[in-house]
């Protein structure tokens, strides 16, 4: 046992250890690219509809402008660090080099929460989809949830090169969807009776027959309230970092991929919400809608076509679904490896090289919590479920962004000499945007009182994760190339530097 800095003790491995513990490179930019998007694209067909109950229309498309920014400023961050940094540990890489190795397993416990809650979020959204394919009882849903995850473990057996060519062949497939939807919704559009159909009344929305409502009719306060639901339109992208060790060239593809992500997931996040709300039957029935594209599908084509383009549809879903559960499987493998989480959690297939402990792990969890949420609540009200779901994934979403932004300054102070090989355009600029713009989100999530609970559910999830930590796996690291970059000074980026 060694013991560093930060009140943390390294245990020693033999070379087996991370013999046992290997990935594969074999992806480029076109796919790191869709891996970006498909980790998102989820969030264009569920979840994000919730916001225009909160803020209407213009509150709802504030916030997604408002958060677009924000996540442009983070992927720009994200970009410079995961360049310079270029390992699988992702956000907890970045800041265990920055903050110590309290500050690495508290993003990376941050990110553990939002990676295994957001595929399974997608995977609730998707079960609502396919039953109403199927026609199956809103009770049979957890079926669905298992049968899932039982298809994405039995794919990930394959090998993960295999899996991400799988997401990245649904992934253009759920985008050529959402552009098709856009385009036949083109002349269905009245926007001002359809979109501006939610007025304010005493207990919530209310629906506008004729329309030509207000655009903030929950004034300042809507838009601050939909800002979750904005993220959700973006939500994951931060998670290509993950990929490092599996990507050909990650110093200069992880930057692009960032980039073309966002700008590709803001094109479709505007699109989406223009042409769903301003078709019949309008922003407030979208606003509680459990399967948003579906029933636009259903406004233009009718019930028959719907269910079959809405099997299609299905696709975003599934993508997302995937490409979220192998990212949570990866954040849990870096955590596993250095041992923030139990070693054997890190070891991967010998013919494959895929964390199937890690991905069975985050399985587990994600059903665990999907079935906690569906019994508290959730089997009687599915919109509830869906927001709850997607506030938990928020609140740890802005608690990673802000310490990803809190290392990104810190690198840039503590490392000045390290290797760039991408320089963010935004600088200290973007991350301290960021940082306000997630404060703000944090804050407003506790103003909603349907959805506070979920806030502190992440919470208390978190508080527990960090109690693991202090009071016993601090004492079993071990030096992964993330803590041997971090104990080396950088790679003599910071000589002086240690812990």
């Amino acid at each position: 046992m060694d013991r560093g800095t930060g009140g943390v003790t390294y245990q020693t491995v033999d070379k087996q250890y991370f013999e046992q513990r290997q990935l594969q490179r074999h992806a480029g930019l076109f796919s790191l690219w869709m891996m970006g998007v498909g980790a998102v694209v989820a969030g264009e067909y569920s979840g994000w509809n919730i916001g225009l109950a909160q803020g209407g229309f213009g509150g709802m498309l504030l916030a997604a402008l408002i958060i677009g920014f924000m996540y442009i400023c983070l992927c720009c961050s994200i970009g410079e660090m995961s360049a310079a940094l270029p390992h699988t540990g992702g956000a907890y890489s970045f800041s265990r080099t920055a903050l110590g190795p309290w500050g690495g397993f508290t993003t990376g416990l941050a990110e553990n929460i939002e990676f295994v809650l957001a595929p399974a979020a997608n995977m609730f959204f998707m079960s609502s989809y396919l039953a109403a394919i199927f026609g199956t009882p809103q009770s049979a849903l957890p079926l669905w949830w298992v049968a899932g995850y039982v298809v994405m473990l039995g794919l990930s057996l394959r090998g993960l090169e295999l899996s991400m060519k799988v997401v990245i062949y649904i992934t253009v497939a759920a985008i050529a969807v959402l552009l098709f939807f856009f385009v036949v919704a083109i002349p269905h559009v009245d926007f001002f009776r359809y979109a501006l159909n939610i007025g304010a009344a005493a207990d919530g929305p209310a629906a506008l027959a004729d329309g030509n409502g207000p655009w903030l009719p929950f004034g300042f306060t809507g838009v601050m309230l939909a800002l979750p639901f904005g993220v959700y339109m973006f939500l994951a992208v931060e998670q290509l970092p993950l990929t490092a060790e599996e990507a050909k060239n990650p110093t200069r593809d992880m930057p692009r991929a960032l980039i073309l992500s966002i700008v590709t997931l803001i094109a479709l996040a505007l699109g989406v919400l223009f042409f769903s709300a301003s078709i019949p039957h309008g922003a407030h029935a979208m606003g509680s809608s459990g399967e948003p594209l579906l029933d636009g599908f259903r406004t233009i084509f009718g019930d028959g076509w719907a269910k079959l383009l809405a099997s299609v549809a299905v696709l975003g879903l599934a993508a997302s679904f995937f490409a979220g559960s192998f990212a949570s499987g990866r954040n849990i493998y870096s955590l596993s490896r250095a041992g923030y989480l139990p070693t054997s959690l890190s070891v991967t297939g010998a013919r494959t090289k895929t964390p199937n402990r890690a991905l069975a792990t985050g399985s587990a969890m994600a059903l665990s919590m999907l079935l906690v949420v569906w019994y508290l609540g959730g089997e009687n009200n599915v919109a509830f479920m869906g927001g709850f779901l997607v506030s938990m994934i928020v609140f740890a979403g802005m608690v990673s962004y802000i310490l990803q932004s809190i290392a990104y300054l810190r690198l840039r102070t503590l490392y000045a000499s390290i290797a760039r090989p991408f320089v963010s355009p935004l600088g200290r600029f973007g991350a301290y945007a960021t940082i306000l713009i997630c404060i703000v989100t944090l804050a407003y999530q506790f103003f909603d009182p349907l959805y506070r609970w979920a806030a502190i559910a992440a919470a208390v999830w978190y508080a527990i994760g960090l109690a693991y930590f202090g009071f016993y796996r601090r004492h079993r690291l071990v030096l992964s190339p993330e803590e041997e970059f971090a104990v080396s000074g950088g790679a003599l980026g910071h000589p002086e530097r240690r812990g």
